[in-house]
C-alpha cells in the first residue's frame, strides 16, 4: 500500500513526531466508545451519554452517573494494542515527542509512553470534591451508589465532563507540541470534538497525517490521508521503521 510506504519513509527521517488521538485507538482494545447506544442502552438508561456525563447531571444526580460511569466508562482490564505500543516504541527510540490524546483510559501509559498529555483527564485518578484525597479506579468500581471519602466527601472522576474546561496548561503544552512537530499524526478521531480538534490547526508542518475509518472534517488538509484501522497501520509501519 503506497501510503503505508510513504508514512514509512516520513518516520524513517522524522525527529519530532507528535501524536494525536481519539477513541479509535482505544476501540482496538476493546474498549467501546462510550458514545456509541446500543439496542440495549435505553432499556438502562433514561438520557444519553453526553447529558450523563455532563457536569451539571454529575452534581444533580451523582448515583445515576456513577451507575452509568461503572458500567460504561472502567474497562480496567484492557491492554495496549499495536498502536500504543508502536507509538511507545517511537518514543523510546526518540523519534516521538510526545502523544496527545482525547482517551481517559491510560494504556499509553501501559504501553510505555511517559509524555502523554490528555486532554479529557484520566480514570486511573480521583479525588476527594472535600479533601483532596487520592483514590485509584478500583475503589470506584468497586464502590455502591455514591463513592464517598474518608472525610465524607464525594470522591470525583479526574475527567473533563461536558460543560467543564480543559486544562490550560495541557492545551498550551499540546500547542507548542503540535507546533514544533516535523510530523503530525492524527488517528482515531472524528475531529468533531472542540477545542480539542481544532488544535490541529497549530501544525506548520507539511507532514500531517489522518489514519481513521471514516471521513473527517480535515481530510482536505491532509499530506496523507490513510483509512484503515490505527492499530493495523502502526503495526505494520513500525515493523519497518
Amino acid at each position: 500500500m503506497q501510503e503505508t510506504e510513504t508514512l514509512r519513509d516520513w518516520i524513517k527521517q522524522a525527529k519530532r513526531i507528535v501524536f494525536f488521538g481519539g477513541a479509535g485507538v482505544s476501540t482496538e482494545s476493546n474498549i467501546p466508545d462510550f458514545r456509541s447506544e446500543d439496542g440495549l442502552y435505553h432499556l438502562s438508561y433514561q438520557y444519553p451519554p453526553e447529558t450523563i456525563l455532563s457536569h451539571t447531571f454529575f452534581m444533580r444526580q451523582t448515583e445515576e452517573f456513577f451507575r452509568f460511569y461503572r458500567d460504561k466508562m472502567l474497562y480496567l482490564d484492557a491492554r495496549p494494542n499495536a498502536a500504543h505500543k508502536a507509538l511507545a516504541k517511537w518514543e523510546r527510540e526518540g523519534k516521538l515527542q510526545g502523544v496527545i490524546t482525547q482517551n481517559i483510559d491510560g494504556l499509553h501509559q501501559k504501553a510505555g509512553s511517559k509524555t502523554v498529555i490528555e486532554l479529557h483527564g484520566s480514570v486511573l485518578r480521583n479525588y476527594c470534591m472535600r479533601c483532596g484525597k487520592f483514590y485509584p479506579a478500583e475503589e470506584i468500581l468497586h464502590s455502591e451508589g455514591v463513592p464517598r471519602c474518608s472525610c465524607g466527601g464525594i470522591i470525583k472522576p479526574d475527567v473533563v465532563l461536558y460543560e467543564e474546561a480543559l486544562s490550560q496548561e495541557n492545551l498550551e503544552t499540546a500547542v507548542q507540541m503540535i507546533r514544533s512537530a516535523d510530523v503530525l499524526i492524527v488517528g482515531g478521531t472524528s475531529l468533531a470534538v472542540y477545542p480539542a480538534a481544532g488544535l490541529i490547526d497549530y501544525y506548520r508542518g507539511h507532514r500531517l497525517v489522518l489514519i481513521n475509518k471514516a471521513p473527517t472534517p480535515y481530510d482536505r488538509k491532509a499530506d496523507l490521508l490513510i483509512a484503515g484501522k490505527i492499530g493495523e497501520v502502526l503495526k505494520s509501519v513500525a515493523e519497518e521503521a
